[in-house]
């Protein structure tokens, strides 16, 4: 989990201090604003969270091979995000957004602190890209996502001058 508290940090600090304007602002009509990056992230590690929890509770055993997570950071190839994790264009406030990042984080946390890390190891579920992923290895793939998406922000604060 180091990974991931590392990249919960560089991606707060990344927002920390923005404006609620500056966050529901869209750099372009085909771009998500940081506001909707957030929520996919809070969207993203909850439905990553409960897949585990599901895989874990099944008696089904898949062994796979590692795969390469940390090309995850990579943003010249680009991936389009599964529909339960597709953000709203509601708009929201950087604390209310920080609470839903804290809360899917939290179960996140209970999850890796309870885990049996041999069913961990022994237990699979399909990435779009990089197909059967063991338990363990979504994991740090929830941090690799989310420095993906820091460098996102860095590049909508950059378009939008902030």
């Amino acid at each position: 989990m180091q990974i991931n508290e590392q990249a919960r940090n560089e991606l707060l600090s990344e927002v920390n201090g923005l404006t609620a304007e500056h966050l529901n602002q869209k750099p372009s009509e085909n771009e998500w604003s940081i506001k909707e990056i957030l929520e996919h992230l809070y969207l993203m590690e909850g439905a990553i969270t409960e897949s585990i929890q599901k895989q874990l509770a099944s008696p089904e055993i898949n062994v796979v091979k590692e795969k390469p997570i940390e090309l995850t950071v990579n943003r010249d190839t680009k991936v389009d995000a599964p529909s339960f994790a597709v953000p709203s264009e509601d708009y929201a406030t950087l604390e209310e957004l920080k609470g839903k990042l804290a809360y899917t984080h939290e179960n996140l946390e209970k999850l890796v602190e309870n885990e049996d890390k041999m069913a961990m190891k022994n237990k699979a579920f399909p990435h779009p890209v990089f197909g059967d992923m063991s338990l363990d290895q979504w994991i740090p793939f929830i941090a690799y996502h989310e420095m993906r998406h820091t460098d996102q922000i860095k590049e909508v604060k950059k378009k939008l001058g902030i």
